[in-house]
């Protein structure tokens, strides 16, 4: 059974910094993009980034580059993404995602989905 377990979701003020933990189980974490998306009230859900956990490589939406980093954990078959500056507007839901593919080069469609973890910045 594919499994995605985000955590690390909370309340932080505007400028603080959290670190969100997706844990993979159920498929060949090597041969997969892990995405994370996020989900504001009333929006659409966007992706955020995206890293192929086989080489390393990573992408960004233009919006959280520079704040954001992500990172994975072979080992562990876990993906991070860390989140500095935050501002009120990075307030959503976040989810983790796979995709049966080894690379990002900018595709968001989606194999598996999390349930989520909840972001909440306040100014």
């Amino acid at each position: 059974e594919v499994q995605l377990v985000e955590a690390g979701g909370g309340l932080v003020q505007a400028g603080g910094s959290l670190r969100l933990s997706c844990a993979a189980s159920g498929f060949a974490f090597d041969d997969y993009a892990i995405m994370w998306f996020r989900q504001a009230p009333g929006k659409e859900r966007e992706g955020v980034s995206c890293i192929a956990p086989n080489d390393g490589t990573t992408s960004f939406v233009d919006s959280v580059k520079g704040r954001f980093t992500i990172s994975s954990d072979n080992a562990k078959n876990t993906v991070y993404l860390q989140m500095n500056s935050l501002k009120p507007g990075d307030t959503a839901v976040y989810y983790c995602a796979a995709r049966g593919t080894n690379y990002c080069l900018g595709r968001w469609d989606v194999d598996y989905w999390g349930k989520g973890t909840l972001v909440t910045v306040s100014s």
